[in-house]
């Protein structure tokens, strides 16, 4: 073949190269770009729930007309490489999700919530497109939110979607405004408190409302506080064990609830920010007209899963005491929270076992290989508790589980509830052996919570665990200054249960 020839041909496969590369080019490109409209995630993604919920949100519905797209939320800024790494392992991970998973069984109410919603908003991509976040129109307290999410966006890692949830995906639950009154429940209107006559079961009605209180009889006796060294996943703040005998009392069946905790935010809360010191000087007497209960919460602490005869969450340990000494004012009997002593005496209902139902926390753990690989034995426990594996990811009605053998629900999972004792790692070791009514130390930096929540696997819900506040952390996204002494920003598993006094002149033997 001719040199001519030779370069005809090399010149030939040279262009037929150049097309199919551009070819190529143009055709990723195309994809590139269109895979990351709404249209093309919307074939992944696709769900009733999502769809009209996007639809209905101000990324979407908005007096400028300006829509959002998706991949702006959910991938990080275009040009960087950032970006590109997401896109990729995004796309490969819905290619095979669309593959093999259908789309009409994803739980969308788990979906949305804010600790799913921080893995898939990228911040980078908030800020890229709200660059001035005191934009005209901004209230008072949106201004003092964002002054303190600028001066504390590192330091606490804080995102905007943390207060910002509704605005992708609209939610009718999510609240982003002060909730100004109380809900109100409706039903009869107590005239006075429940007579306590003798040591038994009785329904505590509270005089001004129509909250009522299902109190149990909890016999005195004595048990052993704590767990051995061979109990599985035996903790050092559990030993030693200590002998340890209790008064008789009485304690509310379940967590108190949003029916309850509405009906003392409706007759104590505080308008607006007042000042803590007026707060605790006000809290000092023993006059219920001068009770300064909550101040408005920033949306609706329920979080959307419903209130009624659900826990009331995320107010703080003193919003729970402030609650007792209301209910004391109002009955005329001594309700407070109940010793950490008292508090697993009655969640033991009179067992030595881990739980108070039978099987071993081996078994009910997802931690470990076998459990891991099969699944954990759920038959028993979840008929008794709502933890990790059955709770999806919130509180639940308490009629759901069984009682314990005092006649208590929901004392493990659910939610966790306070104790009026500080926390120390080395309680149990200053604890005298054969203590009665033995109470925490005298002073210290975090409470006692105890029974584990909804989110928690079953080794941390044993009636010897033990637990603790982490007031900063829980505070984390509360711009006010002073914080908020009421509600806590960053936890939502938190509660508490009320114990009543034995009146003086009532038998208990």
């Amino acid at each position: 073949m001719s040199k001519s020839g030779s370069k005809k041909k090399i010149l030939l496969a040279s262009l037929a190269g150049l097309v199919v590369g551009f070819s190529l080019m143009i055709a990723f490109n195309y994809m590139w770009v269109n895979s990351s409209k709404n249209e093309s995630c919307m074939a992944c993604h696709f769900h009733p729930e999502s769809d009209a919920s996007w639809k209905q949100s101000y990324h979407y519905n908005n007096d400028s007309g300006v829509m959002t797209d998706c991949a702006a939320c959910h991938l990080p800024p275009k040009g960087s490489f950032e970006y590109v790494k997401a896109k990729i392992s995004i796309g490969v991970k819905d290619l095979w999700s669309y593959m093999t998973k259908n789309p009409e069984d994803m739980d969308w109410s788990i979906n949305s919530e804010l600790e799913h919603a921080q893995t898939i908003v990228y911040n980078e991509s908030c800020k890229a497109c709200h660059v001035n976040i005191f934009p005209n129109g901004i209230t008072d307290e949106g201004v003092t939110a964002h002054l303190y999410y600028e001066e504390n966006e590192e330091k606490l890692n804080l995102q905007c979607i943390s207060c910002h949830l509704d605005a992708g995906h609209y939610n009718p639950n999510y609240k982003h405004e002060a909730l100004t009154s109380a809900p109100v429940s409706g039903g009869e209107i107590y005239a006075e408190a429940t007579p306590v006559t003798s040591f038994e079961n009785f329904t505590e009605t509270i005089p001004g409302t129509s909250a009522s209180i299902n109190m149990i009889a909890i016999p005195g006796g004595s048990f052993k506080m704590g767990s051995p060294e061979n109990e599985p996943f035996h903790k050092a703040d559990e030993w030693p064990q200590r002998n340890v005998t209790i008064s008789p009392f009485f304690m509310a069946e379940v967590e108190v609830t949003w029916d309850q905790f509405w009906a003392f935010y409706g007759e104590t809360m505080s308008e607006g920010r007042t000042h803590p010191d007026v707060i605790y000087a006000n809290n000092t007497r023993e006059d219920l007209d001068a009770v300064s209960g909550p101040t408005p919460p920033f949306g609706f602490p329920d979080q959307g899963w419903g209130q009624g005869s659900r826990p009331a969450i995320t107010m703080t340990h003193y919003s729970a005491e402030t609650f007792c000494q209301w209910l004391s004012l109002k009955t005329g009997k001594k309700y407070r929270l109940p010793t950490e002593a008292e508090w697993e005496y009655a969640a033991r209902g009179g067992t030595d076992t881990p739980y108070y139902f039978e099987g071993s926390p081996k078994d009910y753990t997802n931690e470990g290989f076998w459990n891991g690989l099969f699944g954990a034995d759920t038959t028993v426990i979840n008929s008794h508790v709502i933890y990790a594996n059955n709770s999806k990811n919130r509180t639940q009605e308490p009629t759901k589980m069984k009682a314990n053998p005092f006649g208590l629900k929901n004392m493990l999972g659910n939610v966790m509830e306070y104790c009026s004792d500080w926390y120390a790692e080395d309680a149990y070791s200053k604890m005298q052996d054969g203590a009665v009514d033995p109470k925490g130390p005298a002073t210290g930096e975090e409470y006692v919570v105890r029974g584990g929540y909804y989110v928690d696997d079953a080794a941390n819900l044993r009636s010897a665990a033990r637990g603790k506040t982490n007031h900063d952390a829980w505070l984390n996204t509360d711009p006010q200054n002073p914080k908020s002494i009421w509600w806590y920003s960053d936890i939502k598993g938190i509660g508490f249960r009320v114990v009543c006094e034995v009146p003086e002149g009532v038998s208990a033997q």
